[in-house]
Parts: structure tokens; sequence; C-alpha cells
């Protein structure tokens, strides 16, 4: 047998791509410990290098390696793997990885979605594959760090959502639970996703904070919010429902009064975003995805490594990404 082990995945039909090819032994055999970044498009994904920042200065030989499948049966078998420490799950995989975890962290059950899996040794041996939800602390702490006055931004104010997938179900859990927001707007151009939202979060005690968001004319009655979070891609508006969710957005920027910040989700390929540059020119601050993606991958290896966010490069870990940031253009 070879000592190099090829595995091939072969994508979805209707992306025709050719398959792709992970030569994995040659890869695993040099580090000593081993994770995967899990999801499709992770191309221009800069979370292996975030993670790479942390492992170079803790002087761990342990490299993040990108899983760019759809394959969850696949997923499954190479985290058995002995040198595997954990992995970032992205989308499309966030929801569907939680049947196939022995734990779930608090905020992974009550967003409903994990984008970490981390391991847990039990006294008899066992390896527990447990679940975590850190974008809901990319999304405290992108406010936390950045926003200098809060009490007058976005605390005691509406928020709004724009989205309704995984990074907006963490948006909704992050400013209800820790960001002191009056109501949650909820902007989305399919209806029955905001439903299954505010049922998700009526469940869980606080589905009356949420206000779903469809008309244009609802907007503008709506006192304006001081914290936007966008959870959706960066594609311009091609049909009526999505072109109505724009101009919602637009209204909600343009509201007259005190401007709110704004976190932009989006960073893949570009931070540079036209939701987030309509809400420049509207006068609100805006948050990049970047910084988001920083604050939830360092807390992600606060699980891998055991040690404390405190203990981490957190200023390496910056420097690295903006360096990195310099690189793409806002065109």
């Amino acid at each position: 047998m070879s000592t190099t082990t090829t595995v091939t995945v072969q994508k979805e039909q209707q992306e025709q791509q050719a398959p792709l090819t992970l030569t994995l032994n040659s890869q695993i055999d040099k580090l000593d410990k081993h994770g995967f970044l899990f999801g499709e498009k992770l191309a221009a994904s800069m979370s292996p290098l975030l993670h790479s920042v942390v492992y170079k200065n803790l002087g761990l030989n342990w490299e993040q390696i990108r899983l760019d499948s759809t394959d969850m049966d696949l997923f499954l078998r190479l985290i058995r793997h002995p040198k595997f420490y954990g992995a970032s799950v992205t989308m499309p995989h966030k929801v569907n990885i939680l049947p196939h975890l022995d734990y779930l962290t608090e905020e992974c059950r009550e967003v409903g979605a994990c984008n970490t899996l981390f391991l847990r040794t039990l006294p008899d041996g066992h390896r527990q594959y447990c679940g975590a939800n850190t974008d809901v602390i990319g999304v405290r702490e992108s406010f936390v760090q950045n926003v200098a006055d809060p009490a007058s931004v976005y605390e005691n104010r509406p928020a709004m959502v724009i989205g309704s997938g995984g990074a907006a179900r963490s948006a909704v859990y992050a400013l209800h639970k820790w960001l002191k927001v009056t109501q949650i707007y909820l902007v989305n151009r399919d209806k029955g996703e905001v439903d299954a939202v505010v049922a998700e979060c009526t469940t869980r005690g606080y589905g009356d904070r949420l206000v779903h968001v469809e008309t244009v004319d609802q907007a503008h009655k709506l006192e304006a919010p001081g914290a936007i979070v966008a959870c959706v891609p960066d594609f311009e508006p091609i049909t009526e429902e999505e072109w109505t969710v724009r101009r919602i957005v637009e209204v909600m920027l343009s509201k007259e009064g005190k401007k709110g910040a704004m976190l932009e989700m989006c960073y893949n390929p570009s931070p540079y975003t036209a939701l987030g540059a309509i809400a420049e020119n509207n006068g609100w601050q805006v948050i990049l995805g970047t910084e988001a993606m920083i604050w939830q991958g360092v807390e992600q290896d606060k699980y891998w490594t055991g040690r404390q966010v405190s203990e981490l490069p957190v200023s390496e870990v910056k420097k690295a990404i903006a360096e990195r940031l310099a690189q793409i253009s806002r065109n």
C-alpha cells in the first residue's frame, strides 16, 4: 500500500466541477496534529491563515486543512484519525453536523447550528465529538471591540438581522443575549425561513422580540436600528423578493437621527460589499466580517488548544489578517 492516501471527493454534479483530490497522509505525516475546514467554496477562506498564526506563535506543529466537500460520510471517517484535533464547520454543514455529535454547548443548542467541532476524552478513554458555536462570540466581540460608545450607538435600541441562515441565527442570539437591544428586525427574501427562526426563538423564550419586516412601507414606520448584522452573500438583487430586501435595508440605513454600526458578515471573496458601501454612504460605522472571523476563530482555538483567549496571539492574528486585507482591492 502506498504511504500516500489519496481521497477523491466527487462534488455535486450540478456544479460541473472536476473531482477534488486531497492528498492527506503526505500532509498529516509532517504534523503533530491536524484539523479541517469543512465546507464548500473554501479557496478564499482566511481561516487556515488565522489558525496557522496561532499555532506558529504557540510553537505547535499543527495545521488546519481545507476539506472542500459536501460528503458528510467522508468527513465523519476522517475525524477518527488519532491526530485529529477539531474542525471549523461552515456552510452547508452547520446544521447537518448536529445529529452526528455526542455533545453540544449551550450556544450550539440554542442557535441550532455548529461551526466548531472539538474533542473531549472521557475518563474511560472514550473520545467524544462535541459541537460549539463560536459565531455568536464573533458577532458579540465585533461590536464590543469596535464601537466606542455602545450606550449611544446600539444599546436600548432595536437591531436588525439580514438573512435567516446559520449566521443570522447566531446574530439573533448574540444581539438578544449580550448586546442589550430592544427588538430585532428580521429581513429576508424567504418568509418561510423567517417564520422558522421566529418559531425556534419562541420556544427559547424570546420570539416576541423578533419583528419580521416584510415591506418597504413597514420599514418606513419603524424606529431606526442601532445595530445591523448582514448575513447574506454579496450578490446584486435579481428577484422581486431580493429587491424588496434591498429597499428595506436602504430605508433603515437612511433614517434620520443617530447612525449605528453594521457588521457585514460576508467577507468571501471580499469584505468590501455593496451593503457595506451603502451603509458607509449613509454615515454608518461598518465593521468588516473579518472582525467576526478573528474573534470566532481565536475562540475556536481556545477549545482546541486548551488556552484562554488572553493567552493566544490575538494581535499577531489581527496583523496577519490586515496584511491579507491590504492585498484585496475594494474594487
